[in-house]
C-alpha cells in the first residue's frame, strides 16, 4: 500500500541547515569546530615557520642529555650525571609530594576550622574567623616567604642540640632539646624518626624509581584487609535486611584491619630509627628541608582558610530540622555533626573543594621562593636555562600540570558521584 503524501516527511534542502531548528545547532557547532581547528592550524604553521627561520626545530632530545646539577631533596636516586629526564621525574615527584601532603593538611585544617566557626562558644568562633580572614587575604607567596624566614632565622642550628661530656660534667644542658626526644626543628631541616625493616624484602627497580618490597607487601595486605572489611559490612547489611537484626562486626573489622599488618611488620623486623646528634649534625631519621616544610605549611594553611568557608557554607545549607530530628532521637551534637550534618553537606562541599585542590597543586609552583626544587624549578628552571629549550620546557610543564589537574578532577568527581544524594 503506497504512503499518502501527508505521511511523507519534508524533503531535505541545504537551507534547512540554517532555518530548521532540528539542524541549526549541529550546523553552528560544526562551523565553530572548523574555525577553532583552522585557528590552531594557523598558529602551529606560524610557529614552525618562525622556528625554521631561526634555524631551530621542535624536539625533546635534550631530555636525554646529562643534567649536571644536584637536586635536594630527592625521593629517588639521583646525581648530577643523570639525564634531564630523570631530573624531570625527581621534580615531578617533589611536586606531587607537596600537593599530596598539602591537600591532606588543608582538608584537616579546613574541616576543623569550618566546624569550629559555627561553635556556640563566642571566643572559639571569633578566633577561627580571624584565622580565615588573615590567611585568605594575604597572598600565599608572602606566607611562604614568612614561614621560610621564620624557620631559617628563629630556629637553632643542629649543633645546638649536642650535649658534650664537658657540659654533662659541668651540669649544663644543651642549648636546644628535641621534642619528645625524637623531633628536632633546626635552621636547616626538620628531623623526625623513620620506620625501617630489618628483614624486609629487596626493592623493585623500575629504572626511574625503586619501590620498597616491604612497602608493596604492606600496601597489598592493607588493600586486602579493606576489601575484606567492606565485604563484612555488606554481609551484615544483607543479614539485617533478611532478619531485621544487624550482627556486631566492629571487633571483626578491627581484627581484619590491624592483625595482618601487625604480623607482617613483626615478620619483617619493623623498628623506628630515632635521629641522633653527632658532632655538628643529625644522623638517622627523616630530614625534611625547611623549604619543603615552609612551602607545605603555607599552602595548607592558606588553602585551609578557603576550605573552611566551603565547609561552613555546606553545613549551613543543611536544614536545621535535620539536627533537631537527630537531637530528638537522642544523638549528641558531635555524633549529629558526624552522622547527619556532614554527610548531607558533602554534596555542597565537594564541587568547590575540587577547585581548592587544583589551586593548591598549581600554587606549589611557587616552591622556588622557599629554595625547594620542584617541577617548576627543575624542568622550568635549571633545565630550561642550561638547554635553552624554553618552548619545549614550557609545553612539557603545561602538559604535565594539565594531566595532574585532570586526574585530580576525575578522582574527586568519582568521589562526588558516590556521596551526592540519590534522586528518583
Amino acid at each position: 500500500m503506497a504512503a499518502s503524501p501527508s505521511q511523507i516527511g519534508p524533503v531535505f534542502r541545504p537551507s534547512m541547515l540554517l532555518y530548521d531548528s532540528r539542524y541549526r545547532s549541529i550546523t553552528i557547532q560544526i562551523v565553530v569546530l572548523l574555525l577553532v581547528m583552522a585557528g590552531i592550524g594557523w598558529l602551529l604553521h606560524n610557529l614552525f615557520t618562525n622556528l625554521a627561520q631561526l634555524g631551530r626545530t621542535l624536539d625533546f632530545d635534550f631530555l636525554g642529555r646529562r643534567a649536571g646539577y644536584e637536586i635536594t631533596p630527592s625521593l629517588i636516586q639521583y646525581s648530577a650525571d643523570n639525564t634531564h629526564w630523570r631530573a624531570l621525574v625527581v621534580g615531578l615527584l617533589n611536586t606531587l609530594l607537596v600537593a599530596l601532603v598539602g591537600c591532606i593538611l588543608a582538608t584537616i585544617v579546613g574541616v576543623l576550622v569550618g566546624v569550629l566557626r559555627l561553635s556556640n562558644n563566642w571566643l572559639v568562633g571569633r578566633l577561627m574567623t580571624v584565622y580565615v580572614e588573615v590567611f585568605r587575604n594575604i597572598p600565599v607567596l608572602l606566607w611562604i616567604l614568612m614561614l621560610f624566614a621564620v624557620l631559617k632565622e628563629a630556629t637553632p642550628a643542629p649543633n645546638a642540640y649536642r650535649l658534650t661530656p664537658a657540659m654533662v660534667e659541668a651540669g649544663q644542658s644543651a642549648d636546644a632539646s628535641m621534642f619528645l626526644g625524637s623531633f628536632a626543628v633546626t635552621n636547616r631541616y626538620t628531623t623526625m624518626p623513620t620506620p625501617l625493616l630489618s628483614r624486609g624484602p629487596g626493592g623493585i627497580d623500575l629504572g626511574f624509581v625503586n619501590f620498597s618490597g616491604g612497602f608493596l607487601i604492606l600496601a597489598l595486605i592493607l588493600i586486602a584487609s579493606i576489601l575484606a572489611v567492606r565485604y563484612l559490612g555488606r554481609r551484615a547489611t544483607r543479614i539485617q535486611a533478611e532478619t531485621g537484626k544487624r550482627p556486631t562486626t566492629w571487633w571483626q573489622s578491627l581484627l581484619i584491619l590491624f592483625v595482618p599488618v601487625i604480623l607482617a611488620l613483626w615478620a619483617m623486623g619493623f623498628y623506628i630509627q630515632v635521629p641522633e646528634i653527632t658532632s655538628f649534625n643529625f644522623s638517622g631519621g627523616i630530614q625534611l628541608s625547611n623549604g619543603f616544610v615552609a612551602l607545605t605549611l603555607a599552602l595548607a594553611l592558606y588553602t585551609g582558610a578557603f576550605i573552611a568557608e566551603i565547609v561552613r557554607a555546606g553545613i549551613l545549607a543543611v536544614s536545621r530540622g535535620q539536627s533537631e530530628a537527630a537531637f530528638a532521637l537522642g544523638l549528641r551534637p558531635g555524633w549529629t555533626m558526624r552522622l547527619v550534618i556532614l554527610p548531607q553537606a558533602l554534596r555542597v562541599i565537594v564541587p568547590p573543594l575540587i577547585s581548592q585542590y587544583l589551586n593548591l597543586t598549581k600554587n606549589s609552583s611557587l616552591a622556588l621562593a622557599a629554595s625547594y626544587l620542584d617541577l617548576r624549578g627543575t624542568l622550568g628552571g635549571i633545565t630550561l636555562n642550561q638547554t635553552g629549550r624554553g618552548l619545549e620546557c614550557m609545553l612539557l610543564l603545561m602538559a604535565i600540570y594539565l594531566i595532574i589537574s585532570l586526574l585530580i578532577s576525575s578522582g574527586m568527581n568519582v568521589f562526588n558521584s558516590r556521596v551526592r544524594l540519590k534522586e528518583r
